[in-house]
């Protein structure tokens, strides 16, 4: 049996950056990072990576993790005849899960972790937590995407769930330099994308919330949505199709006491109103590695699971209750259009949005004044339209 200090589990970008943070904490910590795939791989998912993610990793020491790609600095945001289209306050990048999964791969053994191709799929708890009856650990961190068998070692039951579908295919002129989102009208919630990649394809796909009344849809129905609301978009290019299942955030979240840790997917950490995982990944893989190393280094690995849950309350506990809060709005399509309205007439209001759906932000005062301004405004428009209606069917009186 092979001993380590922390055995990470899934190498993807929780998982990299979890033996990362560790290492970067602790340089002489014997690390594992084991995965089923071999690298690079693909992995289905939106492939869009905002700048907070950039900077912790540059905070972490990983450098160059965009080059050779184009920054995307617009976002435009459409439901129905309705639609914003903004400059960001800082462009996002567009990169393939096939690159950027391998060049968080490569930090990681460069900073000293150790790659193992296996397929977890058995956890026994204890002092040390031993995995398949091959490797042991003083720590693990659990990485290991949607479906963790970590997480569900530990028996932590899953939380909701969206699916999707991604794809590329050619950009056309209308849609490039920019990260489009086009709502379902039919189907709430639920949304379609394009984001320009900057080498004449985009990562086009479409998704929308599991549950309720509602039948899962199969992929020629999820096809079928991503063309109606972005005709051609899966005409032509490589194609590539990939489903694949998000577990959406909860205004709650507290990571279980213990030498075992959850980070991203594994901890169902997916942004309930955008579908964006990668900057939770990356926060939570650091913050977890960090804390196992610093509990490893005081000779308490029982201690990591506590010490994290201190450093994430503070990176993510108010984040997680707005966008929760923020995601159930959006099931309203009123409030959608009300935001849509708002950001169109405020930069500020674009602004507050966007940290919102794809770092850490909360919902602001600026926000909610421009919902309620356009709210109350379409309200009137609405009884307006209706005394207009009234009036027009009401008989003229007879002299």
């Amino acid at each position: 049996m092979t001993a380590w200090d922390l055995a990470v589990v899934g190498a993807g970008p929780a998982g990299s950056a979890a033996a990362i943070g560790a290492l970067r904490a602790a340089p002489s910590l014997r690390v594992a990072l084991l995965d089923r795939a071999g690298f690079p791989r693909d992995k289905s998912c939106g492939d869009g990576i905002a700048p907070r993610v950039i900077d912790l990793l540059v905070g972490a020491g990983v450098t160059g993790i965009v080059d050779d790609h184009v920054p995307v600095p617009r976002l435009r945001l459409d439901r129905g005849s309705l639609g914003v289209d903004r400059e960001m306050v800082r462009p996002t990048w567009v990169i393939p899960r096939t690159e950027f999964d391998l060049r968080l791969v490569d930090a990681a053994q460069a900073a000293g972790a150790t790659l193992l191709r296996h397929r977890v799929r058995d956890v026994a708890q204890g002092s040390p937590v031993v995995l398949d009856g091959e490797v042991e650990a003083r720590t693990v961190v659990g990485a290991d995407g949607a479906h963790s068998s970590v997480r569900q070692a530990l028996g932590l039951p899953a939380g909701p769930m969206a699916v999707a579908l991604r794809g590329y295919s050619p950009t056309p002129s209308h849609r490039s330099n920019a990260q489009i989102i086009v709502y379902d009208t039919a189907r709430q919630p639920a949304y379609a994308w394009s984001f320009d990649r900057g080498d004449g394809l985009a990562n086009v796909g479409y998704g929308e919330l599991l549950g309720g009344q509602r039948a899962r849809p199969n992929r020629g129905q999820l096809m079928e949505r991503l063309e109606t609301l972005l005709p051609g978009a899966t005409e032509g290019g490589p194609g590539c199709w990939k489903g694949h299942q998000l577990p959406l955030s909860t205004g709650r979240w507290r990571p279980p006491d213990g030498p075992i840790l959850l980070a991203g997917d594994a901890a169902g950490l997916v942004n309930p109103m955008t579908g964006e995982g990668i900057y939770y990944a990356v926060a939570t893989g650091l913050a977890a590695g960090r804390a196992a190393a610093e509990a490893l280094v005081a000779g308490e690995p029982a201690t990591a699971g506590a010490r994290y849950a201190r450093t994430t309350k503070t990176l993510l506990a108010g984040h997680l209750r707005h966008v929760a809060a923020a995601a159930w709005l959006c099931r309203h399509p009123r409030v959608i259009d009300a935001g849509l309205r708002a950001a169109t007439a405020e930069q500020r209001v674009f602004d507050d949005l966007v940290e919102l759906g794809l770092a850490r932000g909360r919902i602001t005062a600026i926000m909610v004044r421009g919902l309620t301004r356009e709210l109350g405004s379409a309200t009137l428009d609405r009884r307006i339209r209706g005394r207009r209606t009234d009036h027009e069917d009401t008989p003229a009186c007879e002299s």
